[in-house]
């Protein structure tokens, strides 16, 4: 069983724990923590723009298996980030990644967020294609916006839009 939750400054040690070795032992992606600071302080980086940040927790021990983080870069559209889980824990069969994304997703639509875009890394093929299931479709560098914030490691690039809500 796991929790999902917002996470916040205090929780930046296991989020580090988590991202950089996924990163940079799993992925061989040259990045840092220098590089990353926004991995150290979630809450400016992420809440105080309109964005968000949530973490999948074990239920009995507490342990940090899963992350997805969005950033709101205005006209209505957002950015995904961070979104990693533990090896050992992916897949259908838990559904981590997924609740993670329904959170993400239930968080836009209450944020009239109705574009968002992300960047990865050719290599993720797994996440690739989780991504195509729910929705995004893949998209040339050269379209995204330019209020978007790009990652330097970033060589693929996806988009999803949804409909505006009417009540």
């Amino acid at each position: 069983m796991f929790a999902i939750r917002p996470l916040t400054n205090a929780d930046a040690a296991q989020i580090v724990d988590l991202v950089l070795p996924i990163q940079q032992q799993e992925f061989n992606v040259p990045i840092t923590l220098a590089g990353q600071p926004d991995l150290l302080d979630v809450e400016t980086y992420y809440f105080r723009g309109g964005g968000h940040f949530w973490g999948a927790f074990d239920a009995d021990t507490g342990q940090l298996l899963g992350t997805i983080a969005l950033i709101s870069i205005g006209h209505h559209a957002g950015a995904l980030r961070k979104m990693f889980v533990r090896k050992e824990y992916r897949g259908k069969d838990l559904g981590i990644a997924q609740q993670l994304m329904n959170a993400l997703t239930a968080y836009c639509h209450q944020q009239a967020i109705y574009t968002v875009y992300l960047g990865t890394i050719h290599s993720m093929k797994a996440a690739h294609r989780f991504y195509e299931r729910n929705g995004f479709a893949a998209i040339e560098k050269a379209d995204l916006p330019e209020y978007y914030p790009d990652m330097p490691t970033d060589n693929m690039y996806y988009c999803r839009t949804t409909a505006k809500q009417t009540t």
